[in-house]
């Protein structure tokens, strides 16, 4: 374990336990996880100097008492077993049925009971360890809380977590494969580059070395891997190489998944004052669009699959597996780049909009008159088609 994660534990090991105040919910989870059940072990991340992010800025890391995450599995566990109960007794689903208990007039407690009620009504299949980084507590006490979990939910298919690679490749392998052998099943490893001067740019704290190593432990004791690519991170000036580099790394890692995030800059992270500034040249949605066939061009001998699970990207039908896949995938975004501006436009606002989902939405009357009509009524032209869906844009991150 890096001497730097292990100083955090320690230093927040000696504070004193306070008591247990309910269920707690974090800000985030993969879109992956989206019927998944939360469950908090952490406070945010104990990194938190990425420049490109601003979700956890300002909010201090702490580790949850392990007692108080098996309360938590421990509260759900309860509002499962009472809404399986009312199902039962009622042979309803739960959305023909009064199913709220009368008696709960506590926030926290009403989280736990809506979580359980959601999680229930997805099928109970996997659960997410929130926040970013489970994997920095102790082993043992991971090893702990996975236990209960799946003592608590013994049908459950996947446990699932984010992680640093700067912490994975610093667990030791047999506390890795301990890990592993309690029920954790997949971890999402936030590579975003793997260009070590994208990397130092952005301060994620890690270089390309340590990624492929991360990546590669996770793999080998069985766990499934998640890694995320961010087309856009090294702006015009590092495209090239961060596409290259990054297409490398994952080609020696051989992930089960890479999930596109497309670059976008809020208001919260560092990154904003530099690219009002000037400083950082964002690429616009063509320029994009050309890294990321760039990037999967170069993915090779693996069998990684693609995903675009977020509306952030530009096109959503770019998934698939490699290899059998890649031409279909590659495909696509050629088929916009080959496009007429103005039809670039026409599918830039209508995805951006919300109205297209892929580039074949183009062809329906309806929604492509509705997509005309957005960029009439926001005088879209090709030199200010960036500027306009940079302001589309906000209201997604």
């Amino acid at each position: 374990m890096d001497s730097s994660d292990k100083t955090t534990r320690q230093k927040l090991a000696n504070k004193q336990e306070l008591p247990y105040t309910g269920f707690e919910l974090g800000p985030i989870r993969p879109p992956s996880e989206a019927a998944s059940l939360l469950i908090r072990v952490t406070r945010n991340c104990p990194w938190n100097h990425c420049r490109f992010c601003g979700i956890y800025r300002k909010k201090k890391f702490s580790l949850r008492p392990v007692s108080h995450v098996l309360k938590d599995i421990d509260t759900v566990k309860k509002y499962v077993d009472y809404i399986q109960d009312r199902l039962n007794e009622a042979d309803q689903d739960t959305k023909a049925i009064n199913i709220y208990p009368q008696n709960i007039d506590d926030d926290r407690e009403q989280t736990a009971f809506y979580s359980a009620l959601s999680w229930v009504r997805n099928g109970m299949e996997s659960i997410f360890l929130q926040d970013s980084n489970s994997l920095i507590i102790k082993p043992d006490d991971l090893v702990t809380i996975l236990f209960h979990i799946k003592q608590s939910f013994p049908k459950i298919k996947r446990i699932t977590s984010y992680a640093r690679s700067h912490t994975i490749a610093r667990i030791k392998d047999h506390n890795l494969e301990k890990i592993a052998k309690a029920g954790l099943n997949r971890i999402h490893i936030g590579m975003e580059s793997a260009s070590n001067k994208v990397l130092e740019l952005m301060k994620k704290g890690v270089d390309k070395a340590t990624h492929i190593k991360a990546g590669q432990k996770v793999k080998r004791v069985g766990i499934e891997l998640s890694e995320y690519y961010m087309p856009g991170l090294g702006g015009r000036d590092l495209s090239k190489e961060h596409a290259l580099e990054s297409a490398d790394a994952l080609n020696q890692i051989d992930a089960d998944f890479v999930r596109l995030r497309t670059l976008a800059i809020t208001p919260t992270g560092d990154l904003f004052n530099d690219w009002r500034a000037g400083v950082f040249n964002k690429l616009g949605d063509r320029e994009t669009a050309e890294e990321t066939l760039l990037f999967l061009d170069n993915l090779d001998g693996i069998t990684t699959t693609i995903k675009s699970d977020h509306i952030l990207n530009l096109f959503e039908e770019v998934e698939g597996k490699l290899p059998e896949d890649k031409a279909k995938m590659t495909e696509v975004i050629k088929s916009f780049l080959n496009m007429d501006p103005k039809e670039q436009i026409i599918y830039q606002i209508g995805r951006r909009s919300g109205i297209f989902s892929r580039l074949s939405d183009m062809s329906n009357f309806g929604k492509r008159k509705i997509a005309e009509q957005y960029c009439s009524d926001l005088n879209v032209t090709p030199k200010n088609v960036d500027i306009v869906i940079d302001e589309v844009m906000k209201r997604f991150v």
